[in-house]
């Protein structure tokens, strides 16, 4: 403006000018709003923000813990992933989108995910500690679908116990591995155990579909066809 000053440009510059102040305070009321814990309003004060610095890694890192405190962990994983695409080597982001999919089960996703992590920062000592759990629990959960697909039950059963021991603190591997187990046990027409485990899974997830058609499979081994 000072070496080529026109009304025209003195306009624009003035324009852009009041915009940055306004994004300037939007993102402090958003960092104030997450401090205070008010993570919804920090989202709607972040949308604003980067609906125009749209290539903020920061801005959609500090989005996604808020949303991972909202519990919308699918949207966490979308900034997340953008954020690791936006700024080099970023293997925070990596490691939290690991642990993302890890806690709502998807074991394979997270071990994916952890490995970028490593590729970046083989010494990482989060990503490493959570890449041996994660590899470790995807080698178990493997091996007994193996010995599912090869009519083993009763080794696969013992492989799910073992895989309930290796996480006792997510509950959605427990859930999963009874699953597996009220299937086993109905296939290998272990009936009043087959109907106990199964309901256990349906009293946490009442429309388990695959629940249902075991329990009702090992329900017609004891000729209970009412139920």
């Amino acid at each position: 403006l000072k070496s080529n000053p026109s009304n025209n440009e003195e306009k624009e510059a003035q324009t852009q000018l009041m915009k940055s102040d306004e994004l300037q305070r939007l993102h402090s009321q958003a960092l104030s709003a997450y401090q205070q814990e008010d993570y919804e309003a920090a989202i709607s004060l972040l949308d604003e923000v980067l609906a125009v610095c749209v290539w903020d890694a920061e801005l959609r890192e500090l989005r996604a813990e808020c949303y991972i405190k909202e519990g919308e962990p699918s949207k966490a994983i979308s900034d997340l992933k953008a954020a690791a695409k936006l700024k080099n080597d970023n293997t925070e982001a990596f490691y939290k989108i690991s642990r993302i999919y890890y806690q709502l089960g998807d074991h394979e996703l997270s071990l994916s995910e952890v490995r970028e992590c490593l590729k970046l920062d083989q010494d990482h000592k989060q990503c490493f500690s959570l890449y041996k759990q994660v590899k470790k629990l995807n080698k178990q959960i493997e091996s007994a679908e193996e010995l599912i697909r090869e009519g083993r039950y009763e080794d696969a059963i013992n492989k799910y116990d073992s895989v309930m021991k290796t996480e006792p603190d997510v509950p959605i591997y427990a859930t999963r591995a009874k699953e597996r187990i009220c299937h086993c046990l109905s296939k290998s027409q272990q009936a009043t155990e087959a109907i106990k485990v199964c309901t256990e899974v349906l009293q946490l997830e009442p429309t388990n579909v695959n629940a249902l058609k075991d329990r009702a499979e090992a329900y017609l081994l004891e000729d209970l066809y009412e139920e």
